[in-house]
């Protein structure tokens, strides 16, 4: 479970047109309440980029609570997002406070929104509309006051018309769309990551790298990279432990 209050995460690195359009976007989202939908790849950081709304926000000092609904079982999606009362199912022991629960006065963040099965879609339409609800075995109905930012790497629209995805969630999540650019559409910004990936794990690996060699930086510069930022990440890390510096990935990779 990914909660947190006041802490500080990694920079959004980029100084593409592009990639600085959705940053001014992002600011603009912190200044309100308005719900958010980010649209991207996996490994584009929406993730980031959601926490960083957060943080910028006048709920920056309440809780960022965060769902993945890929992550999640379908059968645990429900008690993960609305708690559960002790006795409300087998193994249910004890009261859980779930991230509808937690989120109040904060934000809810719901990663991979898209991934949410066709038939739970109903109830949390109805949740995120009202902004009320019940624990599972419980009576009581609890009144939220929550901020919702919401990430998908599906297309909402295809989903919708075929008949995949609720009209009406669309609709409701969809009010502030953010989409992050892969990296293929913005590779002037690979070097900036690449040094700040550098830096940062050059302590954590005991490899220090004063330089790269520029026909180096302009060979990753012009990888499609498909895991976007997540895989670049990677195979800096990777290249850092293995050879102490940072080398063009060999064919195959990422799985060599």
């Amino acid at each position: 479970m990914d909660n947190e209050s006041s802490s500080k995460y990694p920079p959004l690195v980029g100084a593409s047109e592009v990639f600085r359009q959705e940053l001014q976007r992002a600011a603009i989202a912190s200044q309100s309440d308005a719900t958010v939908l980010i649209l991207g790849q996996s490994g584009t950081g929406k993730g980031l980029f959601a926490r960083t709304i957060h943080l910028r926000s006048a709920r920056k000092e309440q809780l960022f609570a965060s769902l993945n609904c890929v992550a999640t079982p379908a059968g645990l999606l429900e008690s993960e997002l609305f708690g559960h009362e002790r006795g409300a199912f087998k193994g249910a022991v004890s009261r859980k406070i779930g991230r509808l629960e937690l989120a109040d006065h904060g934000t809810l963040f719901l990663d991979e929104v898209g991934d949410v099965p066709l038939e739970f879609q109903p109830k949390l339409l109805r949740v995120l509309k009202e902004r009320e609800f019940q624990r599972l075995g419980g009576t009581k109905t609890i009144k939220l006051d929550f901020r919702l930012i919401a990430a998908t790497n599906r297309d909402l629209l295809k989903g919708v018309r075929n008949n995949e995805f609720q009209s009406d969630l669309f609709d409701l999540l969809n009010v502030f769309p953010i989409r992050i650019p892969p990296l293929r559409e913005r590779r002037e910004d690979i070097p900036l990551l690449v040094r700040y990936f550098v830096q940062s794990y050059a302590h954590r690996t005991g490899h220090p790298v004063d330089t790269i060699p520029g026909e180096t930086m302009a060979a990753l510069a012009r990888l499609d990279w498909p895991g976007n930022v997540g895989e670049l990440e990677n195979f800096v890390e990777k290249s850092l432990i293995l050879t102490g510096t940072v080398r063009l990935p060999p064919e195959g990779w990422p799985y060599t």
